[in-house]
């Protein structure tokens, strides 16, 4: 059994997944599913953790607080 959920993304993620064949929308769908319940049912794990982690993760790949200031500006 499925629900549909509405979250907030950028453009460009919303435009890639809305382009994508309907084939790869439903493993993109199942990949942020099964990232979703890995994400909220590990009750010992703090949110600042998890958030903590992100934030790790996505300085490694290059996102700087300015960047990180100008994609929310953008909105």
């Amino acid at each position: 059994m499925t629900s549909t959920i509405s979250i907030a993304v950028d453009a460009d993620a919303a435009q890639a997944f809305s382009q994508a064949p309907a084939d790869e929308r439903r493993k993109l769908e199942l990949l942020l599913s099964l990232r979703l319940r890995e994400l909220t049912s590990v009750p010992s794990r703090p949110l600042e953790d998890v958030l903590n982690d992100l934030g790790a993760q996505a300085e490694s790949r290059g996102l700087t607080p300015e960047i990180l200031d100008s994609l929310l500006r953008d909105e």
